[in-house]
């Protein structure tokens, strides 16, 4: 299994770097890995049928490779320009178009990624106002499109002036750099997300019906009867639209 490291910061020796190379060091024989520095590579959009010769390379060591660890740090509130810029001018080549400009999984289907930010915001303050969600959205929503499984994804904050990773976060960079030695074979967290998503209609459930009993909206009498029946009617039903719109829907075309 080969696993490649692409790096997408305007540094290749700070904390982002720092982090990845971390990941990539528990990575053991037979397994290899490969890194790229995006600003190594001037590549430049398609145009039309001219295929640019340096996102032909990018290309080919990603048709290569099995795991991708995509590391870029959190600009501003969002991704890394050039990360940013590199997804970009991948388009046309990470997912299958439609007719109707639809995208579709084609040749990466099914490899799997791990994402990793890192941002000068302390780690309450990106807790409780997000800083580095964005980031992790806009990884996720082009490997989702392009049908790559996520694995996980490390962030690390506070690292204005910082020379060292922290001992805490490089054992976690190790410990998923040591995970990555497993071969990977299907998406196994969909199960494990159905069931956080019932637990979490269960309790918003009990909350909603036990603020209904104090306000004598509802009796005591019949209270567990009516609370059993709502949750799993209402999960039934949510757990049908999400399965259509992310399975079946995107199958029919």
């Amino acid at each position: 299994m080969k696993i490649l490291g692409i790096l997408g910061s305007h540094r290749n020796d700070g904390a982002t770097d720092k982090m990845l190379e971390t990941v990539l060091s528990a990575v053991k024989a037979p397994n290899t890995t490969d890194m790229v520095y995006l600003e190594d590579y001037p590549f430049k959009p398609d145009q039309g049928d001219k295929k640019d010769p340096v996102l032909d390379e990018l290309e080919q060591k990603m048709l290569e490779s099995d795991v991708w660890v995509i590391a870029a740090p959190t600009y501003w509130g969002g991704l890394a320009g050039k990360m940013k810029d590199f997804f970009d001018c991948m388009r046309q080549r990470l997912v299958r178009f439609d007719h109707d400009g639809g995208t579709h999984p084609d040749r990466f289907k099914n490899k799997h990624y791990l994402s990793i930010t890192d941002c000068y915001t302390g780690a309450f303050e990106n807790w409780v106002t997000g800083v580095t969600d964005q980031s992790f959205r806009t990884i996720d929503k082009v490997m989702s499109a392009a049908g790559v499984i996520k694995i996980h994804e490390l962030v690390l904050t506070n690292t204005w002036g910082m020379k060292d990773l922290p001992e805490n976060k490089k054992q976690e960079c190790l410990k998923w750099g040591n995970r990555l030695n497993t071969e990977k074979k299907r998406d196994d967290s969909t199960l494990k997300r159905y069931i956080e998503l019932f637990f979490m209609v269960a309790v918003m459930a009990l909350l909603t019906m036990g603020i209904q009993v104090g306000l004598r909206l509802v009796s005591t009498a019949d209270f567990w009867w009516r609370y059993a029946s709502f949750v799993v009617i209402f999960y039934v039903l949510l757990g049908c639209i999400l399965h259509f719109f992310t399975f079946v829907k995107h199958r029919r075309h």
